[in-house]
């Protein structure tokens, strides 16, 4: 895994239009490679996207591994560059909602687009916040995440194990939450929500946790620019009157919109995940 960080930080250094095509190129050659994950993408393109056509699946499905492989060489540069490449790199629309986070507690949806961590580096050059983490198996490895992800701001991150409490303790502190809601944890503190239309076991934190400390939801989606420009993050106007009473419903208002934000970048959303792996009772495995 050094060997791995180390090829990482020298390419950095690369313009960023050779770094992405170099990563497209790798993202391109996994994908005839890596049969399982093109397997878990093409099933979640075909629930999801049936009004395509195969071909236009496959598509999608190619160009979803070289951005996915693009933005793992990529965040040398979020890790390693310089405050002002970042600034260079980064587009944000409008700009970092400092007021609004300052004026109380603060959830920060960001679904899981491969440049997720770009809207995380976003926030983090003007603001410190807090998250919850997966521990890697790498420790170097995650020695070297945990790094990155807080070389500009002090970041409190939180395991998964720790609940909610912590959480909770720190956004009343200030912090905002950047909350990932979109990845299939089991049907524990979830509901069956659709998404796409399809029953996916969706976690209800964010309207719960928006309920309990009347923290204002402001979703943050990650894009890359076109011509290896960079990347450009959208921070979009906090939902009015949410979660409301109805938690499942609250579920599903967040669950409609990160599907039309994917629509509008399909192959940038992480398909290789087993979205659907839990199953409503009695439902046969998708996958």
């Amino acid at each position: 895994m050094r060997a791995v960080l180390g090829l990482m930080w020298v390419l950095h250094w690369l313009p960023l239009p050779v770094l992405g095509r170099l990563g497209e190129g790798v993202g391109s050659l996994l994908f005839m490679l890596i049969k399982k994950r093109r397997h878990i993408t093409l099933t979640n393109l075909s629930l999801c996207l049936p009004q395509l056509s195969e071909a236009e699946r496959l598509a999608i499905a190619k160009r979803h591994f070289q951005v996915y492989a693009r933005s793992v060489l990529e965040r040398g540069i979020l890790w390693w560059a310089s405050e002002a490449r970042l600034n260079r790199l980064i587009q944000i629309d409008p700009a970092v909602p400092m007021a609004a986070m300052a004026d109380g507690p603060t959830i920060l949806m960001c679904p899981h687009f491969v440049s997720l961590d770009v809207a995380g580096v976003a926030v983090m050059l003007e603001s410190s916040l807090c998250s919850i983490y997966t521990q890697q198996r790498s420790k170097v490895f995650d020695e070297a995440l945990r790094k990155g992800r807080s070389r500009f701001r002090p970041v409190k991150l939180f395991s998964r194990a720790e609940g909610v409490k912590p959480i909770i303790r720190a956004m009343r502190e200030g912090l905002p939450f950047f909350m990932l809601p979109d990845m299939d944890f089991g049907a524990k503190d979830a509901e069956f929500v659709p998404f796409f239309g399809v029953p996916a076991a969706t976690l209800t934190a964010v309207p719960r946790i928006a309920a309990t400390t009347r923290a204002k939801v402001i979703p943050v989606i990650a894009t890359i620019l076109p011509d290896y420009k960079g990347w450009k993050v959208t921070f979009h106007e906090p939902w009015q009157n949410y979660p409301g009473e109805d938690i499942v419903a609250a579920t599903r208002y967040m669950n409609a919109f990160i599907e039309q934000e994917i629509l509008k970048a399909p192959a940038e959303y992480f398909w290789a995940h087993k979205r659907f792996k839990t199953r409503p009772p009695g439902e046969p495995s998708v996958y």
